[in-house]
């Protein structure tokens, strides 16, 4: 099967549901999200749900990684508070639960147990990369692992897609072999999904503006 993978969602569940509908060919392609599910926009709480449900719905299709916004609001409810969170975006994610009347805990527990990547042989999929700067990429407190890194990636002989750092457009480094992927849904941007082969080809990127409800 083929692969489709999505950037930082940032609570825009709209947006995502949309792209999902117009581009997600569920018959050929293994769906991955790059982590970031929640803060920032407008429906973190049900965008968690809809993601649980579809992971249940295709336990060998569907994956969902963990990103640092998930590893931050683990942080908050494992050893409260973490003022950090909820300073940048926490308090207003936190007052969504409330109005959705969802239970915090189980979806924090739900994130606690989010893989860090998703490979093959030619394909390395991670919320923010492998950098040359760490010895240990998968140390959740490693700023320069694969939650947390801003530092060039390293060329691990694989195609890499990642999220974390917003950008304008699509962003290719063809000293890592890397597609950063996230354009700042939350922000005014898009969503964008990349559809790739198994063996690493690229086939063709896709966008949806973000819906006015997730930002307005």
């Amino acid at each position: 099967m083929n692969y489709f993978v999505i950037g930082d969602v940032h609570g825009c569940y709209y947006t995502f549901v949309t792209m999902l509908t117009k581009y997600w060919d569920k018959e050929n392609e293994i769906l991955i999200q790059l982590g970031d599910l929640i803060d920032r926009g407008n429906y973190s709480p049900k965008m968690v749900q809809f993601a649980r449900q579809l992971r249940d719905e295709f336990p060998t299709q569907v994956y969902f990684l963990k990103g640092n916004h998930e590893f931050e609001m683990i942080g908050h409810f494992t050893n409260q508070p973490n003022h950090n969170w909820l300073r940048q975006c926490g308090e207003e994610t936190l007052r969504q639960y409330e109005a959705e009347e969802r239970d915090c805990m189980s979806d924090v527990n739900w994130m606690k147990q989010l893989p860090l990547c998703y490979e093959n042989a030619h394909l390395f999929v991670s919320h923010a990369g492998i950098s040359a700067q760490t010895k240990n990429p998968f140390d959740e407190e490693d700023s320069c692992g694969v939650l947390w890194n801003r530092s060039p990636l390293k060329n691990i002989q694989k195609l890499q897609i990642i999220g974390h750092t917003p950008c304008d457009e699509p962003k290719y480094d063809v000293h890592s072999h890397s597609w950063n992927i996230d354009t700042g849904a939350a922000y005014s941007g898009y969503l964008t999904g990349i559809k790739i082969q198994p063996n690493g080809e690229v086939i063709e990127f896709v966008r949806e503006k973000t819906d006015n409800r997730d930002r307005g």
